[in-house]
């Protein structure tokens, strides 16, 4: 009995994240450092500079997909399934913190009656807009009833961003929602000049001005814009346009480029992560996009990345969107509605002229990127463990 009576009050938390990185990681190692018992279910797990701490349990379910949205949902359906199980039996006596990947994991705990919390950054069903579904659909009404439940249930709700707050707060009261922005898994960088950067001497573009797109290139990337700006400018023999990545819009990449007869575009797949801090410092402007409909409730993480080189950024989002809101406060780029694709190409013309207000913006970012640094992980822990309203 007296084992037993130890054994409850033992700390333990499981976190849930179907696509495991380093912002992931970093919260986790913080909590392992207090908690008795901590542990993490996962699809699959990137580990950059900062390994998972050896005490951390692990169970793996099913990996996400970037192939289609059809296929992304099954695995998403597949991957919570396996979550209710593990959390149902494997981790019964564990505090769960949910991620939003996968977006259907949280609902679990309308079943499950123990503490979680969770950290939303993409808020579900708000982003279903995207794929064209209805807020008068059944399942959308269904899940944001759920979402009325379970957001006041939450011990603690986390997101990363005021415009992502403003829009949970439909669905929970606005002062129960902690906003902690994310931070780059890049140490150790800074700005690193072209005629040291072996991406640069690799792909022989020490001589141009480079515009890049790095990231995933699917549905939410409204990448065509950035194709037009580089019709508007092929004739300006300096300038190239670097597009790094994969998802469902390579192949229109490709085509377009094909038709337009963009020879001042190069379309690369992602990058090694030794050279993940070189091919972005390669770009005198780092392009952010975001399309219309998913704005305000998405922030890409590559824009901490970006600062974190000191890049400038040059970002395609809607004029209310939390990107733009960030350049604004920052003031180490601009900010292009996707209909303004002759004042986007007349931007990166300027820039091409004007090396000193570059360098400015390369000042600004790296300035900003002291923000968003790994010290925000542990963050998620104190709020966690400060008094509850």
């Amino acid at each position: 009995m007296k084992q037993d009576r130890q054994d409850i009050r033992k700390k333990r938390i499981v976190f849930v994240n179907q696509a495991t990185g380093f912002i992931t990681i970093d919260i986790v190692n913080e909590f392992a450092r207090e908690f008795d018992e901590v542990a993490v279910v996962f699809g699959d797990i990137r580990v950059q500079d900062v390994a998972l701490d050896a005490r951390v349990k692990y169970s793996k379910v099913i990996e996400k997909s970037r192939v289609s949205n059809l296929r992304r949902f099954n695995r998403w359906f597949i991957a919570s399934v396996q979550i209710f199980w593990l959390l149902l039996t494997k981790y019964s006596k564990f505090e769960i913190f949910y991620f939003s990947v996968p977006p259907f994991a949280y609902l679990s705990s309308l079943i499950l009656r123990r503490r979680f919390s969770i950290l939303m950054w993409d808020v579900y069903p708000d982003a279903l807009a995207m794929a064209g579904v209805s807020n008068k659909n059944p399942v959308y009404r269904i899940w944001a009833g759920a979402n009325n439940i379970l957001f006041r249930r939450a011990y603690r709700i986390y997101t990363i961003g005021d415009v992502l707050k403003d829009q949970m707060s439909k669905y929970v009261a606005h002062d129960k929602i902690h906003v902690i922005p994310l931070w780059s898994g890049l140490s150790g960088c800074g700005i690193v000049e072209k005629a040291e950067n072996p991406f640069i001497c690799e792909h022989k573009l020490a001589d141009k001005f480079i515009i890049q797109y790095s990231g995933n290139i699917g549905a939410g990337h409204n990448i065509e814009t950035l194709l037009e700006a580089a019709r508007i400018t092929l004739s300006y023999n300096e300038i190239v346009y670097l597009i790094v990545g994969r998802g469902t819009k390579v192949e229109m990449v490709k085509k377009m480029i094909s038709q337009y007869g963009l020879t001042n575009c190069l379309v690369l797949p992602f990058q090694p992560d030794n050279m993940i801090k070189y091919s972005l410092a390669a770009a005198d402007l780092g392009v952010i996009l975001v399309e219309d409909n998913i704005a305000q409730i998405s922030i890409p993480s590559k824009i901490y990345n970006l600062m974190t080189v000191g890049c400038p950024i040059l970002s395609i989002t809607p004029e209310n969107s939390e990107i733009n809101n960030m350049i604004k406060r920052y003031g180490n780029g601009r900010n292009f509605e996707k209909d303004d694709v002759a004042g986007l190409a007349k931007f990166i013309i300027e820039m091409k002229t004007s090396p000193e207000m570059l360098q400015i913006y390369r000042e600004r970012s790296l300035a900003a990127s002291l923000e968003f640094t790994s010290a925000n992980a542990h963050r998620f822990l104190e709020i966690y463990n400060s008094p509850k309203k």
